[in-house]
């Protein structure tokens, strides 16, 4: 395809030097790590595809926008070394006017050995922010009108989402805190639960706490998108009864199709549309399997969407894929306790259901990848504009539009 954003020549922290101000790692390919597997299109839907990305904002609900080492067992070390690179060749390459970027969220150790530490959070988020800050390609998004300016501009919104709320422990004004240093999504909990309410790893989900609802209270009221992608049952659908605005499920898959508990029943899916809400799909490596796409690719994503758009129409679907840019599948494996990983996979009975295990998901393998296989595979499927632009973007404009202030 011919259309491409503005770009930027510019590589994470070139203001220090190298060596001598801090720790350099050889990074992963932000382009092509892996071999490309673009959706095959005839001519004429080729044009189409380019002509709904130049014309409409497409918007990913859940990334990771950082690059991590060509060594994913170098993790660790990079980590601690507090500097996380944006992939800013990579973001050019893709055809996303906005990213909620998730920064580091579990595997925040920079100090600690477990993460999600207030001290750790906020060095992460400070020094991305500063890192952008000299730049002019990437956008630190604070409202819709930033996204879209960047979508006018053919630059790239960075909208700063946390994954889990554990590190506000138990005072509220960090909600406030956080809001100002411009972030403006964040999960309830990540996977173990948090002074708010239960994650998914948790055997016995107590639901949202008194705390927990006093925080969904103050988030609505400075206009914080809520997340429950990580929570347990019980916790999302009291979070999506206690708030008076719509929630976001960012990235997630629909149990039925696969029984995980890092999936969601109908139950939750259809209480989170039922409020106004949006469900973002999911295509981390080993996530949104199913029994007729066992082999985790493009096909197994776009089963869970097509079933979750029928379940609870298709204003209130789009995409989260959280994917990264670097060796996803290596860095579950380095990283299988801050992750849940274990427990994410498995079904509510405790067992791990049997599924093909692949180096990486073809045709979703980072987001650039993931922005442009998605309105292909939409067009060359028979989806309308009017659909087509609602889920890459449209539906997402809707809710921020509600929630943001």
């Amino acid at each position: 395809m011919s259309w491409k954003k503005r770009g930027t020549n510019y590589q994470s922290y070139s203001y220090l030097e190298p060596g001598a101000d801090y720790v350099a790692f050889d990074l992963a390919p932000e382009i092509d790590r892996v071999a490309p597997a673009l959706i095959e299109l005839s001519d004429e839907q080729e044009r189409h595809v380019e002509s709904l990305v130049r014309d409409n904002v497409m918007i990913s609900l859940h990334e990771h926008l950082g690059t991590f080492p060509a060594d994913i067992d170098q993790t660790p070390a990079y980590v601690r070394e507090g500097r996380t690179a944006t992939a800013f060749r990579g973001l050019a390459d893709s055809y996303w006017d906005a990213v909620f970027d998730n920064l580091l969220d579990g595997i925040c150790t920079i100090e600690s050995k477990s993460g999600w530490k207030w001290n750790d959070v906020i060095h992460d988020l400070g020094m991305r922010l500063c890192d952008l800050a000299h730049q002019d390609f990437v956008v630190h998004c604070k409202s819709v009108d930033d996204i879209l300016r960047a979508h006018r501009e053919e630059r790239v919104a960075f909208i700063v989402s946390l994954e889990g709320a554990a590190m506000i422990e138990n005072e509220l004004d960090r909600i406030e805190i956080l809001y100002g240093l411009g972030v403006r999504a964040m999960g309830i909990a990540y996977s173990e639960a948090n002074a708010l309410g239960s994650g998914l790893r948790e055997p016995r989900d107590g639901g949202l706490t008194v705390f927990g609802r006093q925080a969904v209270e103050r988030m609505n009221r400075v206009g914080m998108l809520i997340d429950c992608s990580h929570c347990g049952d019980q916790t999302s659908l009291d979070v999506i009864e206690a708030s008076s605005k719509p929630i976001l499920l960012s990235h997630i898959g629909a149990r039925a199709l696969w029984d995980s508990n890092r999936l969601a029943p109908d139950e939750v899916l259809e209480a989170c549309a039922a409020r106004g809400g949006l469900i973002g799909v999911e295509a981390a490596p080993h996530t949104t399997l199913t029994a007729r796409n066992p082999t985790h690719t493009v096909e197994s994503v776009m089963e869970h969407f097509e079933y979750i758009k029928e379940l609870v129409g298709i204003d209130h679907v789009s995409f989260g894929p959280d994917t990264v840019y670097g060796d996803h599948v290596g860095l579950h494996r380095v990283y299988t306790a801050n992750l849940s990983i274990k427990e994410s996979r498995a079904r509510a009975a405790g067992t791990t259901p049997d599924f093909e295990r692949v180096e990486y998901v073809r045709g979703f393998e980072n987001p650039s990848e993931c922005s442009k296989n998605i309105p292909r595979w939409l067009v060359k499927h028979g989806y309308s504009d009017e659909e087509i632009i609602k889920v890459i973007g449209g539906n997402a404009l809707r809710v921020l539009r509600e929630v943001w202030v």
